[in-house]
């Protein structure tokens, strides 16, 4: 009898114990890990407005010394006319050239945007770079050219990302580079001609323009939200607004650099 009264007992435990387990094993399956959750959106085109402006300068354009070239007979005969830095190019009304028009702030970290297919086009063409001012997003291609039967040096000096600096003789297939990170005015030189200068912006989003001699810019497909838009200027600085859009909305705006606020 004692020993039967010991099997029950034992049976009795090990019945609770196996219930215990596998009342645990159901309790955790019950709950799994929650999904890995992605703060990154896209922008709604449905809602998305734009800001839209002219940029000008106030007062003479100083006046440029012409460029040199003597030192390469080439590039020499390739004008016709003495050519003079471009720093500061005006058209009709003192409406500014090469100034940058960008989103500063006000996007947030959580919107995501894919860099163009479209390669952005830096042309070296009578021993000076065309354009001056070249914007691009993070991961987009810049394609290099040569239109010169002459060699040149393409020599960008970033801070943040990797320098390069590349041969080109004439006839030479485009160079194709990028760039990984955001960074504003990568100067561009040749080290075979001095004069020869530029300058690279890269975003990591596509609220970007720059003006050519019309002083005009337009900035499409923004979310509705306040903005700080910022204007660079190679020899004036930047000059910035603060601008609400809402749904759908085209708001204007203008940018004015001095003539006589440069740091000369």
């Amino acid at each position: 009898m004692k020993i039967k009264f010991l099997n029950l007992s034992f049976a009795a435990v090990l019945a609770i114990a196996i219930v215990g387990c596998g009342g645990s094993k159901s309790e955790s399956t019950s709950q799994p890990a929650p999904a890995a959750q992605t703060s990154a959106k896209t922008v709604d085109p449905s809602t998305a407005g734009s800001i839209t402006g002219t940029v000008s300068l106030d007062g003479a354009a100083p006046t440029a010394r012409p460029i040199n070239m003597s030192a390469e007979p080439y590039c020499a005969k390739a004008h016709s006319t003495p050519i003079v830095p471009p720093e500061v190019v005006t058209g009709d009304k003192g409406s500014l050239a090469n100034v940058v028009i960008f989103v500063k702030s006000g996007l947030g970290p959580d919107y995501t945007f894919d860099a163009p297919k479209d390669s952005v086009t830096l042309d070296q063409k009578g021993c000076m770079y065309d354009p001056h001012v070249i914007a691009l997003m993070t991961g987009q291609t810049i394609a290099v050219k040569n239109d010169d039967q002459t060699t040149h040096n393409i020599h960008p000096t970033p801070k943040d990302n990797r320098e390069w600096n590349q041969s080109q003789p004439p006839g030479a297939t485009p160079i194709e580079q990028s760039f990984a990170r955001a960074e504003l005015a990568i100067p561009v030189k040749c080290n075979v001609h001095p004069w020869m200068k530029s300058y690279i912006f890269v975003f990591k989003h596509p609220y970007y323009a720059v003006t050519t001699k019309d002083g005009k810019f337009e900035l499409k497909g923004l979310p509705p939200g306040t903005y700080t838009i910022e204007a660079w200027q190679e020899k004036y600085g930047v000059v910035d607004q603060t601008v609400t859009i809402g749904a759908k909305e085209s708001k204007p705006v203008s940018f004015t650099f001095k003539a006589n606020a440069s740091g000369d």
